[in-house]
């Protein structure tokens, strides 16, 4: 490694710091588990999920994405809320402030200047923060920002598991960072507090069965046999975050954009939202993931699982919703509150 490489190296780290970023690893741009993420697509644990398969390629070889690609820079931000905000129950705390894409592209954006003003136009870059095919976990497990917990999330000391990850992907030559061992022992905590069983053993997450891709990412009416499980979780689960040690001990997040600008309306009145309020009042949120036919799906469940009687009036509004998955959710609501006693 020459000595400009270990200047450029160390501005980079500077820069990422400077960012505001807690915690910044370099590494090589080769995942590691490209096989395990075979087997795991083999097995159908993504679900409906099929982008993850359609970019298959690239994520196994990042240098498809960045012809010449030679260096990793891996940076992690923190999202952990300074409290409990009884405001946002149900809510999982990464989608409370901003959208993390639009916060942390920015930043990585200024990473990747850093590179061009150090070493000029002919060194390329690009940068990824979930969207793109990138195995940004694997990717930053090897480069040293953590290890891959039990709970399948990536882990670092002082940091937990609550916070993000960006990639910048560079054909600059960089000097890499140790990977950090695992540290989870004979921790189970994670496992045995998922409430619908969704891991298939240590570090495999069945996503079928998983709170936070029904939530989300699943299109469509819930299994039945997982509703009620669901509990009072809207978007998201942090119910293995919460449970971890590691994360009892991060501190909180210093990024003010990921802090909640507005008081969240409770379930029976998200189920009034029509597409152009539902656009309106998701803007700029992580939460329009879910799409309004998903969050008002996800309302009405909450609504049959906490049994609120106060709530009939609006699930029998949502009745006649133009989306079939909401329909059925309020229509099973309605079933629930009808057998209270």
């Amino acid at each position: 490694m020459t000595l400009v490489s270990l200047a450029l190296t160390a501005a980079v780290k500077e820069r990422a710091r400077a960012l505001g970023f807690e915690r910044v690893a370099i590494g090589p741009a080769e995942p590691r588990h490209g096989a395990a993420f075979d087997e795991w697509l083999r097995a159908g644990y993504a679900g409906g999920m099929s982008y993850l398969a359609r970019g298959r390629e690239e994520r196994l070889d990042p240098a498809r994405l960045l012809p010449g690609v030679r260096s990793v820079v891996a940076v992690a931000l923190s999202y952990k809320p300074p409290a409990t905000d009884p405001a946002w129950r149900g809510v999982a705390a990464y989608a409370r402030g901003r959208d993390y894409h639009d916060v942390i592209r920015d930043k990585l954006d200024g990473i990747a200047a850093c590179l061009r003003e150090a070493r000029g136009p002919e060194v390329r870059t690009r940068v990824a923060v979930d969207t793109s095919a990138v195995l940004e976990r694997d990717l930053a497990a090897r480069a040293g920002l953590g290890w891959i917990g039990k709970n399948t999330n990536l882990l670092a000391p002082g940091l937990g598991s609550l916070f993000f990850i960006g990639i910048v992907l560079t054909t600059a030559p960089l000097a890499f960072d140790d990977a950090v061992p695992d540290r989870c022992g004979t921790c189970r905590a994670c496992l045995d507090a998922c409430p619908t069983d969704a891991f298939v053993g240590p570090y495999v997450l069945d996503a079928r069965r998983c709170i936070s891709y029904l939530t989300i990412e699943h299109r469509g009416d819930v299994d039945p046999g997982l509703r009620q499980d669901i509990g009072e979780w809207l978007f998201g689960c942090d119910v293995c975050q919460d449970v971890c040690p590691w994360n009892a001990r991060a501190a909180a997040s210093r990024e003010g954009a990921f802090a909640p600008a507005d008081a969240l309306p409770p379930p029976a009145e998200l189920l009034a939202l029509d597409a152009t309020a539902f656009t309106e009042r998701f803007r700029g949120s992580a939460m329009s993931r879910a799409r309004r036919s998903g969050l008002l799906r996800n309302a009405a469940l909450v609504l049959g699982n906490t049994r609120d009687e106060s709530a009939r009036p609006a699930l029998e509004h949502a009745l006649a919703d133009p989306e079939p998955a909401v329909r059925e959710a309020a229509a099973w609501a309605l079933d629930r509150l009808d057998r209270k006693s």
